[in-house]
């Protein structure tokens, strides 16, 4: 038992050190994307088109990571989706100065799908543990998320000013700090996550039979008909649909407001800190109040986040809105992570949870698209109203979702 505990705790600091790098990569270029866009595509209101591809490709390699490394194994699935956004990186840096919006849209493509290899590494940490601990695992891993916002914070900005310095364009330095974040992620990865995740889930199933699901794996509809897995799916689907329609279309909100590349930087690192920093006790009190509450305050704080952004363009109001969206997508994203996990056995994992990151990036895809045409069309504030009305609707489910159950700690 001594050495299965400490397997799962060095597993679980490989990914949250693997989330950390590739998170700040992430936020770096998901920053300048919208700005990239606008820069390159025929019309402004295609701006938010490359991003709508990014996130669409990581949907729909999502399900694939998921068969993928039931055989390959968590190791090497995630390292070969590193591999690929590294690959993607160089694509975009080589498409910026030749203007070639197809190619940036390629390179994003495969950054969509590093992504969705990534994101799986919360699930890897959850089946390594045993369940008492498994809200704490997934929630160390998002944590991940808080490190990734200081670094792309501290490199996004002289990187862009090394960038110029040697003759690219500004918008290049995002990119290259990226390439660079995930290659070292990439080793992290290969060097320490030993042994395999996927073979110590084996394990927990064989050590907790109670407490884990068994017996032959269940059709995905059938999954998705217990009241638990689909209000754990739409906290997940709805929550990044929310966030990712405020937060996609800030960075042109912001432009059009006349603020400059810090401000902007700030502002969207504000919102990727409040996203990964509540993780610091958000798993202790998913295991501590039941998953189905955490959900709650989830949705409450989302609904917040969106009635308060379009009240002021200055950077504080936006930061603070953003802020909340953040901690709002994380309550119910973890929550949404744990509660799904706690309905799944060993062979029903991979293939469900792929699944599901199916589901919120093709919603992602779609909100990302539809930000571009509504701003265009419409207003940040019209938005932020259409976000809010989603906002309810894992809002009363979980209400009755925690009516149906007594809500113990791991409702």
């Amino acid at each position: 038992m001594k050495n299965f505990d400490h397997n799962a705790r060095k597993i679980t600091l490989v990914l949250f050190a693997a989330q950390s790098l590739a998170s700040a990569g992430f936020i770096a270029a998901a920053t300048i994307n919208p700005i990239l866009g606008a820069k390159l595509a025929s019309s402004r209101s295609l701006a938010t088109l490359p991003t709508a591809a990014y996130l669409l490709t990581g949907a729909l390699s999502a399900s694939a990571w998921g068969y993928l490394m039931d055989r390959i194994g968590r190791r090497n699935g995630i390292v070969s989706g590193l591999v690929i956004g590294v690959l993607g990186n160089i694509i975009v840096l080589v498409a910026i100065p030749s203007s070639s919006f197809i190619l940036v849209m390629v390179g994003l493509m495969m950054m969509g799908i590093t992504n969705s290899a990534v994101q799986l590494g919360r699930f890897a940490a959850a089946e390594v543990n045993p369940p008492h601990r498994r809200g704490r695992a997934i929630s160390t891993v998002v944590l991940g998320g808080v490190i990734g916002t200081i670094l792309s914070r501290l490199l996004a900005v002289p990187v862009s000013g090394f960038a110029v310095g040697i003759g690219m364009d500004e918008l290049a330095g995002a990119y290259i700090t990226t390439l660079a974040l995930f290659a070292i992620a990439s080793v992290i990865v290969f060097v320490g996550l030993r042994p395999d995740p996927r073979d110590i889930g084996m394990e927990v199933s064989r050590q907790y039979p109670e407490a884990i699901p068994q017996g032959k794996a269940r059709p995905i509809t059938q999954i998705l008909s217990q009241p638990a897995a689909i209000t754990a799916v739409t906290a997940m689907v709805l929550g990044q649909v929310v966030m990712v329609a405020i937060m996609v279309i800030t960075s042109l909100h912001m432009e059009d407001h006349l603020h400059n590349r810090a401000d902007i930087y700030s502002v969207i690192s504000g919102h990727t800190f409040g996203m990964f920093a509540p993780s610091i006790v958000s798993g202790w009190l998913l295991d501590k109040w039941g998953r189905g509450k955490m959900i709650l305050i989830g949705a409450l704080t989302l609904l917040l986040s969106c009635i308060t952004a379009p009240l002021s363009p200055d950077v504080l109001p936006l930061a603070i809105a953003l802020f909340l969206l953040g901690v709002g997508w994380n309550f119910c994203f973890v929550g949404g992570s744990t509660l799904l996990a706690d309905q799944l056995s060993a062979v029903e994992r991979s293939r469900t949870q792929g699944t599901n990151d199916l589901l919120v990036g093709l919603a992602s895809a779609f909100i990302s698209l539809s930000s571009g045409f509504l701003f265009h069309t419409t207003s940040y504030t019209a938005i932020a109203v259409m976000a809010g009305a989603l906002s309810l609707i894992p809002l009363f489910m979980s209400l009755t979702f925690l009516r149906r159950t007594a809500a113990p700690a791991v409702a």
